[in-house]
């Protein structure tokens, strides 16, 4: 039995001038411009002129990957078994699960944004990946500085957040066995530096329109699936100050016996993840409209269904 999982990637996977090729499709371009009047950004602007340093600002980095995400799955126009997002592409995930609207994800992800950002400003702040290594010794190594292991992602990846003095520490006293990479994000996302967006998004959670998943959604939590589209929106909020759980989502995966992966635009980074540490999974990363058709051939091999694609 064949089992599909959509899955939506999270901040600093964006590049610029990646959502250039997605505006090119029927339809995306109207889609992009409601999307910008419920985010209050520009986010055509965004997503194919302006350059690094403007869209790796979270409030603008944020809306611009749900966008993104909305964008090629609705190209793509498929019905996975299952949906999870990392971190901010949980909201995606929400949309794709019929958990909330298009337009009411676009206002939320971009007050998700804005808060974000406005707790980050208060002290210089960052996460930086932790590559191999025995997890428990880097966990316990991350909290000896101080470190929060904000997103613990499996396949040998460990994300440590915290003030910009303990990972400078980190980079000069890495755990045994394992490298260190600064990441390109401006703040320490998941830990208790962010505890002001999280009250901020608890206002805003009541005026949303809010409906039980169609399908299941993977949960960044705790890995499980989540049947309350009220307790998604419970975890949507708390999330912005708590861990990412990706390696337990991963292993739901597997206990669901998925066979194949698509991770919607800007596509790759979770693919990777699933490469290594779920061996004999089929996967695709939606990077450009290109790779729809490649998508629909998974699809279609794997014994699931895809609608055509738009003439």
């Amino acid at each position: 039995m064949s089992v599909l999982v959509l899955v939506a990637p999270g901040q600093g996977a964006q590049t610029p001038g990646f959502l250039a090729p997605w505006l090119e499709l029927p339809g995306a371009a109207d889609r992009l411009a409601a999307w910008s009047e419920a985010a209050g950004l520009d986010l055509a602007h965004f997503g194919t002129r302006a350059d690094a340093d403007e869209i790796r600002d979270t409030k603008v980095a944020q809306p611009l990957l749900v966008a993104a995400g909305l964008l090629s799955a609705a190209a793509l126009d498929a019905t996975p078994d299952l949906v999870a997002g990392h971190s901010v592409g949980e909201i995606t995930a929400a949309v794709l699960a019929g958990v909330l609207s298009d337009a009411d994800a676009m206002t939320f992800v971009a007050a998700r944004g804005r808060a974000m950002a406005e707790a980050a400003a208060v002290t210089e702040t960052g996460m930086s990946a932790v590559l191999g290594g025995d997890p428990d010794t880097v966990v316990a190594h991350l909290e000896s500085l101080g470190l929060t292991p904000a997103n613990i992602n499996g396949a040998g990846q460990i994300v440590a957040a915290g003030t910009a003095g303990q990972l400078a520490e980190l980079t000069a006293n890495g755990p045994e066995g394992a490298r260190v990479r600064p990441l390109q994000v401006a703040g320490a996302f998941h830990t208790v530096h962010m505890a002001p967006a999280v009250s901020t998004l608890e206002a805003l959670a009541p005026t949303l329109a809010v409906a039980d998943p169609k399908l299941p959604y993977v949960s960044n939590a705790d890995g499980q699936p989540v049947a309350d589209g009220a307790e998604i929106v419970r975890r949507l909020v708390a999330q912005v100050s708590n861990p990412v759980r990706w390696d337990l989502c991963m292993e739901t995966f597997k206990e669901h016996g998925v066979t194949g992966i698509i991770e919607v635009s800007p596509g790759g980074t979770l693919v990777g993840l699933a490469k290594r540490a779920l061996p004999g999974v089929r996967t695709l990363a939606l990077k450009k409209p290109d790779d729809l058709e490649a998508a629909r051939a998974l699809i279609a091999e794997l014994g699931g269904s895809a609608a055509a694609p738009a003439e």
